[in-house]
């Protein structure tokens, strides 16, 4: 078969009805939209509800944005961990997922201070909270925080003054220099 002898099989390809062209096409006179009304003369949008109150507008609208880069941290408790881990113990994503504290070893996670650190463990974690760094140090223990929280400054007055209340500390300790 050469390809000048191609053909498309027979009825794949038909012509478009040509509306509105007189009676014997076939789609003559009202040019197959019926006589009188809203369709014969121009549309209706594909949402459009006949006037009725439209579902969009029937719906509640749900305010507010869901941030795509948020990372969801799993909270441990101290009492948690005192309940699972002796003293000496090391605590850490895997140790966690291995007593089912987090769902798994990738989960990020952050410590908190709910409950007493009854033994002095080493804990290793992405996040700890102020408070259970103290209660982690009190009990004896020792932490890292391997993925410490970023703050940063949300727009140009807040960044102004987080400028003026770094540069003040600064500006003491020179002037306390020169005396």
């Amino acid at each position: 078969m050469e390809q000048h002898e191609l053909r498309q099989s027979p009825g794949a390809k038909h012509s478009k009805k040509r509306r509105g062209r007189g009676q014997a096409s076939g789609n003559g006179t009202y040019g197959g939209r019926g006589r009188k009304g809203q369709k014969a003369r121009g549309g209706v949008r594909a949402q459009f509800e006949g006037g009725q109150m439209s579902i969009v507008r029937r719906l509640g609208h749900k305010r507010g944005f869901r941030n795509f880069s948020r990372v969801e941290f799993q909270a441990v408790s101290l009492r948690d961990i005192s309940k699972h881990f002796t003293a000496g113990g090391t605590v850490n994503a895997e140790s966690l997922a291995a007593v089912g504290l987090i769902d798994n070893a990738q989960t990020p996670f952050k410590v908190l201070a709910m409950g007493a650190l009854t033994s002095a463990v080493s804990v290793n974690a992405p996040r700890l909270s102020e408070a259970a760094k103290t209660a982690i140090t009190a009990a004896g223990g020792s932490f890292e925080e391997t993925a410490a929280a970023e703050h940063r400054v949300r727009n140009r007055i807040h960044r102004r003054k987080a400028a003026a209340a770094n540069a003040a500390p600064v500006a003491a300790a020179t002037a306390a220099e020169e005396e």
